[in-house]
């Protein structure tokens, strides 16, 4: 065997242990929406319910993904938590449209095939993420909208509720004196690398306050608000859609990473700060490489988000929680 071979070798043999020793060997990461959080410094109380939200959240992803459990199952899990806590706007925290009801997105998908499913302005499923899974396995498309999306959810035996399931005291007082309250924007997502090496995004919202003439946002638009690809990053949204569709921020970022080479914090960083923020495009994202490395920029006054991750051998889990800029470790 040549000298030159032998170094070829032996740099190969080196780079499969460097990888290896980069993997994680699982890691989630969480958020529940981006905007001006304004007052919850001053508010304790409130502050720690979302901390608690949190880390809530987090504990049913890492509860599934630590013993083994699928990407998909985890994501599907904590989102449905999220819709069922009327502190996110998703579920039952949605805001209202200028005609006083509620329409939710979701969308769903797997980066080990790129197997994708979105529902868009629903009004009686009570866990639109599941839908959007619905949609993904049980049926030949994408995205269904609308009453099509609704007939489909109540074939697949999902929960069909009264519109009015979602209203909540607080989004009742919109209705009534259509303000924005601080804390209850955009939207809630969920990014898994789980232990069999499958990436896996979710996203699911309540909507824009006010939306006219059914208003989609970039949530349920697979590229824009939700993306996943094994050789690259997982990839969740939240912010100003309208922006986020133009830049196809999901999708953007695997593509800097795959092509460009850039790390998913560079890649992440150069798309919210730089990229959204000449178009004045508000909001941040969630992400996780194939490596399990994260990111969790934001361009707003705060994004809700938290984390867990486990290192290949160690006997303890990561865990972090964050409001504003800061971040709460547990």
């Amino acid at each position: 065997m040549t000298k030159k071979l032998h170094i070829l070798l032996a740099m190969c043999v080196c780079t499969l242990i460097n990888t290896a020793a980069q993997q994680r060997e699982y890691a989630i990461a969480v958020h529940g929406g981006a905007g001006v959080m304004a007052g919850l410094e001053n508010d304790r109380a409130r502050a720690e319910a979302y901390y608690s939200a949190l880390d809530t959240a987090l504990t049913i992803g890492n509860d599934i993904l630590s013993t083994g459990g699928h990407g998909e199952e985890a994501v599907m899990a904590v989102i449905s938590y999220f819709e069922d806590n009327p502190l996110f706007n998703a579920g039952r925290g949605a805001t209202v449209t200028a005609e006083g009801a509620f329409e939710l997105d979701a969308a769903i998908m797997l980066g080990r095939d790129l197997a994708a499913g979105a529902v868009a302005g629903v009004k009686t499923v009570r866990h639109p993420i599941r839908a959007a899974y619905a949609v993904m396995t049980a049926s030949p498309h994408v995205m269904l909208s609308g009453n099509g999306a609704e007939r489909f959810a109540a074939g697949q035996g999902l929960e069909i509720v009264d519109n009015m399931f979602f209203a909540t005291p607080r989004t009742m007082r919109w209705v009534e004196q259509f303000k924005l309250e601080s804390g209850k924007n955009g939207t809630v997502g969920c990014v898994v690398r789980d232990t069999h090496g499958n990436l896996v995004a979710g996203t699911s919202t309540g909507g824009m306050l006010g939306k006219n003439w059914g208003r989609i946002g970039d949530t349920p638009v697979i590229g824009a608000g939700t993306y996943a690809d094994n050789a690259a990053c997982a990839v969740s949204c939240t912010g100003h859609g309208e922006y986020f569709i133009r830049h196809a921020v999901a999708y953007n970022l695997c593509a800097r990473y795959k092509h460009l080479g850039e790390t998913v914090e560079e890649a992440a960083d150069f798309i919210i700060r730089r990229e959204l923020n000449a178009e004045e495009g508000n909001g941040g994202l969630i992400a996780v490489d194939k490596n399990g490395h994260i990111a969790m920029p934001f361009n707003s006054g705060g994004m809700f988000r938290g984390f867990i991750y486990k290192e290949k051998g160690a006997s303890a889990i990561v865990k972090e929680t964050g409001i504003g800029k800061e971040m709460k470790k547990h």
